[in-house]
């Protein structure tokens, strides 16, 4: 199957040539809950979260990025609904992170605003790639101490080894972003922040692995993808979009590579 190619065709018919154990990461935002009008498409749930589970390599991991709506006055946790599915198809829910935005799309006048979305990484088995990055600050590093841990039973077990504070420690597992595209991606109804896509495919990934975004949407996920020497897959329905894509991704071509 050729790679580094956005398929203007369903993502169903895209990993149906697939083989099995293919892809060492998917990064995507499917249409969720009707809260943007994705030129009438639909998609078919359960069917690509099962060809999703196929087509992923034994360690590789899933970043599935989804929000639910409100309904008669309800939240309607499709969000959580789906990560339950994927949970009972064979994946292990290896974090819930959450992205919270900076710009507030959908604001309410009787609850607090809403201004993040669940990032949900599914693995199938124990992730094989974890690069952790490293850009939290410890505003008292470099001192010394000893580490000390609270014990099952509520009491503390003190540490014996002195260890030196570092400077920056692994970030938490809530990103906040700020959506800052202004290309020809912004003709998409929901541009993908490219830093997401970015971030998560240098944490789950390793040069020449291959990345696969099943609703490619404006391509976000390509170019986060060329930028850090990572092959790429995209599907992607509407031919309106793939037009984005190309236009996105002309510039970068010299940057390809197999």
């Amino acid at each position: 199957m050729e790679i580094n190619v956005n398929y203007n065709e369903s993502n169903l018919e895209t990993m149906a040539r697939m083989p099995d154990n293919f892809i060492d990461l998917t990064v995507t935002s499917p249409p969720y809950d009707g809260l943007r009008d994705y030129n009438g498409y639909t998609f078919d749930f359960e069917s690509i979260a099962k060809e999703l589970y196929r087509v992923t390599k034994e360690g590789g991991v899933v970043v599935w990025n989804v929000n639910d709506s409100t309904v008669d006055g309800s939240e309607t946790l499709t969000s959580f609904k789906q990560a339950l599915f994927f949970k009972e198809i064979g994946f292990n829910v290896h974090d819930t992170m959450i992205y919270a935005k900076e710009q507030i799309a959908f604001p309410s006048s009787n609850r607090y605003h809403q201004a993040f979305e669940y990032m949900f990484v599914f693995s199938k088995g124990t992730p094989k790639t974890v690069n952790l990055i490293q850009d939290r600050l410890n505003v008292s590093f470099g001192r010394k101490g000893k580490v000390n841990a609270r014990k099952k039973d509520g009491s503390v077990k003190k540490g014996k080894k002195e260890v030196t504070i570092r400077e920056y420690s692994e970030r938490l597992n809530y990103w906040i972003i700020h959506n800052q595209e202004r290309g020809i991606e912004n003709e998409h109804p929901a541009v993908f922040p490219r830093k997401l896509a970015y971030d998560h495919i240098r944490t789950w990934t390793n040069e020449n692995d291959l990345v696969y975004d099943c609703f490619m949407g404006s391509g976000t996920t390509a170019v986060a993808s060329i930028s850090i020497k990572r092959n790429w897959i995209g599907s992607e329905i509407s031919k309106e979009y793939c037009e984005i894509i190309e236009k996105r991704l002309q510039p970068l071509r010299h940057n390809l590579f197999t």
